[in-house]
């Protein structure tokens, strides 16, 4: 055979290989089903007895900005994929005890845990119903109102992150 015939014969298996199989990426490296076009983020209430009232916006707001910036995918109402939950933990605890007495906490450290429902309405197989915890620990000699706001990000980053992955990544 020619080298014109191998080519012909190399792009149409190319072509068929090409258009037989779509897996979708993101830059951020996400497998997101081809079929998905949109995503929902509903509003997560805060079931947590110590949080302030400003928690649910910031998650929620944080969760819906990571996904729209690390996906292809469109935020709407009623997304091909949704996510909905509720901030179910809030907690602050000792973590570290000085060595010098009388015995005093050195470190303190704030948790925070959200209950996730993700569905997938197109493979309901990939859907879950999952918790997430993760904290941010500070020192006991500052006051929790002085360093909540950081926490709070910080560890919003972390659970969106961990979320996404969950999703998306198999994880």
């Amino acid at each position: 055979m020619s080298n014109r015939m191998y080519r012909k014969i190399a792009v149409i298996i190319l072509c068929t290989l090409s258009s037989s199989c779509h897996v979708g990426y993101s830059l951020s490296g996400a497998s997101i089903p081809e079929y998905a076009k949109t995503f929902s983020v509903q509003y997560f209430k805060n079931q947590a007895q110590l949080a302030g009232p400003t928690i649910s916006q910031s998650f929620t707001d944080a969760l819906r900005n990571y996904i729209a910036s690390h996906s292809r995918l469109t935020l709407t109402t009623e997304g091909d994929l949704d996510f909905t939950g509720v901030i179910s933990g809030y907690t602050v605890a000792p973590v570290t005890v000085s060595s010098s007495a009388p015995a005093q906490s050195a470190t303190t450290r704030l948790s925070i845990t959200v209950d996730v429902t993700y569905t997938d309405k197109k493979d309901p197989k990939k859907s879950f119903n999952a918790s997430f915890t993760r904290y941010a620990d500070f020192p006991s000699s500052q006051s929790l109102t002085a360093v909540q706001n950081d926490l709070i990000t910080t560890i919003d980053n972390q659970l969106v992150q961990d979320i996404f992955d969950k999703a998306f990544n198999n994880w």
